[in-house]
């Protein structure tokens, strides 16, 4: 999790599943949202967004209130239907292949109510999801990764209707003791606790049954409708949307900061608080301006050596390595699965 991620926008449902999931301890809407500036009625409007910030302080009052254990995020993970993902759930339910689904799903995982990072690696035709939770805050981490990872399991359940255990399945959590029951039920598996990363990795047997309800043309439309939506919730405003704009004529050879703050007549030091201040940094935008534009353009029909020129990269595999981060495949990967869609529908 990144400064941005706490303060980018986000839906409110997935805090409203947790309020509503607080309930039943006997939590009020009002305990829940303490320290938050957030209504109880906003959660209720449909197309009302909090931020990442207000999400942690909500789970850390909720948290508190529930009384933490061993297992709590699993059990709150177990209330979040496709659903509630919107249009990113939509997403998932209509890819070919649950390997796509996982391609999809972490592409977008900033529509989601995640607040751990997210990292697909490939290897032998078996796809690992590697969650990482290390910055987020001590007494908050177990739950949180527990809420986000149990998700995994939980999707691919209610798109095949069964039960979809991995392969393997590694925590990096201590030892919960008894709760490991609760571990064992949500996964179908016996997790390995104390491990250096937290890993869920599913072999290529179960990544490549067509899913149920498959379809290519809804999966392109709403792949589409998440692009359009991710786009405008990372839209920048203010300072950042300045030198977001300033980034755009040139990403091949972006302005230094010091050119950005002479151009906005500025101190260098002020613009570096003013990014700061509103949760990035120049890296930040550079690398939100690179990943935006690159699957423009690979789209709209250059070549990956064309696009890697164009957004300044002095080499293809480092494009490609960048691309493999913000989309969990590489740029080649990436449109031979399109390409094969676009066939398909």
């Amino acid at each position: 999790m990144t400064t941005s991620v706490l303060h980018s926008p986000r839906s409110a449902t997935g805090l409203a599943v947790m309020v509503d999931w607080a309930s039943q301890f006997g939590v009020t809407p009002e305990q829940c949202l303490i320290g938050t500036r957030i209504n109880p009625r906003t959660l209720r409007i449909p197309d009302a967004e909090v931020s990442g910030q207000q999400e942690l302080r909500a789970i850390a009052n909720i948290v508190a209130a529930v009384g933490d254990r061993p297992g709590l995020g699993l059990d709150m993970a177990a209330n979040y239907p496709l659903t509630a993902y919107g249009v990113w759930g939509f997403a998932l339910l209509t890819s070919q292949t649950l390997r796509e689904a996982l391609e999809v799903g972490i592409r977008f995982i900033r529509l989601t109510y995640a607040l751990c990072t997210f990292e697909a690696r490939q290897h032998d035709g078996s796809v690992s999801i590697v969650a990482d939770a290390r910055t987020i805050p001590g007494p908050l981490r177990r739950f949180i990764l527990e809420r986000d990872t149990a998700a995994i399991a939980v999707l691919p359940r209610e798109i095949f209707g069964t039960s979809v255990p991995p392969a393997r399945l590694s925590f990096a959590v201590p030892d919960p003791g008894p709760a490991v029951d609760r571990y064992t039920e949500m996964f179908d598996v016996v997790p390995e606790f104390d491990a250096a990363e937290t890993i869920i990795t599913f072999d290529p047997e179960q990544l490549d049954v067509p899913l149920p309800q498959a379809s290519a043309h809804s999966a392109r439309f709403a792949e589409q409708q998440c692009r359009v939506l991710l786009e405008r919730r990372e839209a920048r405003t203010g300072r950042a949307g300045q030198v977001r704009d300033l980034l755009l004529a040139n990403p091949a050879e972006p302005p230094t900061l010091n050119t950005i703050a002479d151009h906005l007549a500025i101190s260098t030091r002020t613009l570096r608080r003013q990014l700061e201040q509103e949760g990035t940094s120049l890296r930040k935008l550079l690398d939100e301006v690179r990943r935006h534009l690159a699957t423009e353009l690979l789209h709209g029909g250059m070549s990956v050596e064309q696009v890697s020129k164009r957004l300044g990269y002095g080499h293809v595999s480092n494009f490609s390595n960048a691309f493999r981060r913000w989309n969990g495949e590489a740029p080649r990967a990436h449109l031979a699965r399109r390409n094969a869609t676009n066939k398909l529908g």
